[in-house]
């Protein structure tokens, strides 16, 4: 539970702000159909984040204890440096809405490819890696994505306009700096 519990808060705070979701809220407008919407937002996410899973549990396979644990706490200290640069949504991103998928498959298409090398995507790897259980890291990681980009999707740039990004980004330093830094230690045997 605890893996799929820090999956999803991680990364439904990691995802304010971020590019996908500013993607969710362009694609939203350009459509007006939020239903293909969401759900090309949770199978990209699935996939994507599956596969960014996958990565993690070889990685800490490959590397020894001792050495997995520096760099998944290397890595989440990363990862809260990382959380307090905003993001814009790339031009190439903007494009893909001319795709002829519809709808849904250029949702789809347009999630899967903004999520590569993205800091969600990162941090699945990192949490897959520091987690046994693969499918509470894709399915945590999965509703919190869900759960930042649905309204952005259903509610659009209001909610946008109210929310702190800045707050919301510091808050989700915060959180993979303690992760980092527990890791580093060892707190709990986390590995």
């Amino acid at each position: 539970m605890e893996a799929f519990l820090v999956s999803t808060g991680i990364v439904a705070l990691g995802e304010m702000g971020d590019k996908t979701q500013l993607l969710a809220l362009l694609l939203a407008a350009r459509f007006r159909r939020p239903l293909p919407i969401i759900l090309g937002i949770l199978v990209a996410t699935l996939v994507n984040h599956a596969c960014a899973a996958a990565v993690g549990d070889w990685i800490a396979r490959a590397m020894g204890p001792d050495l997995l644990r520096w760099v998944i706490g290397g890595s989440f200290l990363a990862m809260a440096a990382w959380m307090l640069v905003p993001d814009r949504l790339d031009d190439e991103a903007e494009g893909t809405g001319r795709l002829r998928l519809g709808v849904f498959g250029t949702t789809v298409v347009a999630f899967f490819l903004a999520e590569m090398g993205d800091k969600t995507q990162i941090a699945t790897v990192a949490l897959a890696a520091r987690y046994t259980e693969l499918w509470a890291v894709v399915t945590g990681t999965t509703l919190g994505m869900m759960l930042a980009n649905v309204p952005a999707v259903l509610l659009g740039d209001g909610v946008a306009k109210r929310v702190s990004m800045k707050l919301v980004h510091g808050i989700a330093a915060l959180l993979f700096a303690v992760l980092g830094v527990l890791t580093l230690l060892n707190v709990g045997q986390l590995l």
